[in-house]
Order: structure tokens, then C-alpha cells, then sequence
């Protein structure tokens, strides 16, 4: 049996979307404002009972991005929790230590192979495990996000044997699991493409006019960034207008 077809098998992983959840359940979306993230959340809306957001406060270079998901998350009425947890004391990446500068690319076909200097050192790895700390504490029982690998998968921390890994630790390193109860993650778009993704989210009413992408820090896209060009290219794919562009046109920022 295929490594894809055993994980697909373990329970608290699930690659596929399932169609029917247990409403019963509680969930905490690991929610970063972007585009992802956003279609997590809306995803999550439609599946569990509960539902809440976290975000990091991390010292992003593009930290515009919290305060547009806290207006996202006030429309839709969620409970919504930024942790402070200042990565910039480690450093090692673009996105939390200007020293070390953005790459400027004019085509997606410029971007690079191997793990670009965007990736912040082990940040998903955090993440999920301050998220199953807050989980534990507050009773959720799943931990959404949207990670994929399928038009980024030189980032390490979102490949689906990390997400297996963590689940393990989680299952392992917590009190909640030794008393019977089992938080479990949830990563339902690990082998979509961002356009298959952002389709998803539209056939969902996902409003992503709040979502940021742009690794520079501005509200308007650089378009000359890795994640603007991937965007660019997930919205020509999906046959839609991006949403945030309409918005900014709009509002006479672009």
C-alpha cells in the first residue's frame, strides 16, 4: 500500500474533504489571513458546530496581513485569538529579518528549487503546537489549516509526512490524549493546487478582498514576489477575478 493511502487511513489526518463531519465538534483554524487560511476557515464554518481562529503576531515583515483577518473574522463573526511570539530573535528568513531581502522575480518560472528564504525556520512546527496547546486548554477537538505542497512544495513545514509527524507529537506530548481525547489535524487541501483551492472557496461564498499575500508588507501586491506571482497564477487558473484586486480598484489603491 502507497505511503498516500496509509496516511489517508490514519485518523486526525485527512488529506481528502469529507463531505459529512460531526457537527458536534469544535475547531481552531490556524488562520493567517491569506488565501489558504481563509478558505480554511470557510471550509471549517460549513463542517463543525464551533469555530474559532488563531493567528501569530510573529514579526512578519507583512504584518498588514493580521489586521486585515481580524476584520475578515469580525464579518463572520468568530471568535478570533492573535499569540505574540516574536520570531525575529531567530531570524534566518526574509519574511522576519530585513537583512535578508526579498527576492524579485518577473516570472513564476524564476523561482528557484530548493527551500526558498521566505520559509521562517520551523514556523508551522510552532504553530501547531501552540495550537494544540490552546486547543487542549480550551476543548477543541480539530486543528484546521491549509497547508499544500502541490505549487510550493520547497517548504518543508507543509509537506503531508511533517503534518504526520506533528500529529504524532501532539498525540504523544499532550494531557488531553493520555485522558482519551484526541486533538487531531485537519489539513483537507495538502494535495490541491492553490486554483483547485481558491475554487473551492468561491463555491464556499469565500470573501478573499481581506486576504494577503504579498510578502513586501503593503496591502496592494507587489507583483514581483513569489507568492504574488503564485497567486496571480492560482486566480488565472481558477477563472475568476481576485478578489482583492476588485476591492483595491474600488477604493482607488491600485
Amino acid at each position: 500500500m502507497s505511503n498516500r493511502r496509509t496516511a489517508l487511513k490514519k485518523p486526525g489526518f485527512f488529506f481528502k474533504i469529507k463531505p459529512v463531519m460531526p457537527l458536534s465538534r469544535k475547531a481552531l483554524v490556524l488562520f493567517s489571513g491569506g488565501v489558504d487560511s481563509t478558505t480554511a476557515l470557510y471550509w471549517a464554518q460549513k463542517r463543525y458546530a464551533k469555530v474559532s481562529a488563531l493567528s501569530f503576531d510573529y514579526g512578519q515583515r507583512h504584518r498588514l496581513e493580521l489586521a486585515l483577518a481580524r476584520r475578515l473574522a469580525r464579518r463572520l463573526q468568530l471568535p478570533h485569538t492573535v499569540l505574540k511570539v516574536d520570531l525575529r530573535q531567530i531570524g534566518g528568513s526574509a519574511l522576519t529579518d530585513h537583512s535578508v531581502s526579498i527576492p524579485r522575480i518577473m516570472r513564476h518560472e524564476d523561482i528557484g528549487p530548493g527551500v526558498p528564504v521566505t520559509y521562517v525556520p520551523f514556523r508551522n512546527g510552532l504553530f501547531l503546537a501552540l495550537a494544540a496547546a490552546w486547543a487542549e486548554v480550551r476543548g477543541d477537538d480539530d486543528i484546521v489549516c491549509g497547508f499544500n505542497t502541490v505549487d510550493s512544495p520547497d517548504y518543508p513545514d507543509t509537506r503531508a509526512s511533517f503534518v504526520r509527524a506533528m500529529q504524532r507529537a501532539i498525540d504523544l506530548g499532550t494531557g488531553a490524549s493520555s485522558k482519551g481525547r484526541r486533538i487531531r489535524i485537519v489539513a483537507p487541501f495538502i494535495r490541491m493546487k492553490k486554483s483547485e483551492i481558491i475554487r473551492l472557496g468561491l463555491s464556499l461564498g469565500a470573501d478573499y478582498s481581506f486576504s494577503i499575500s504579498c510578502y513586501a508588507g503593503g496591502e496592494a501586491p507587489c507583483r514581483r514576489c513569489s507568492s504574488c506571482l503564485l497567486r496571480k497564477r492560482a486566480w488565472e487558473e481558477a477563472g475568476a477575478e481576485d478578489h482583492l484586486l476588485n476591492r483595491l480598484r474600488k477604493e482607488g489603491k491600485i
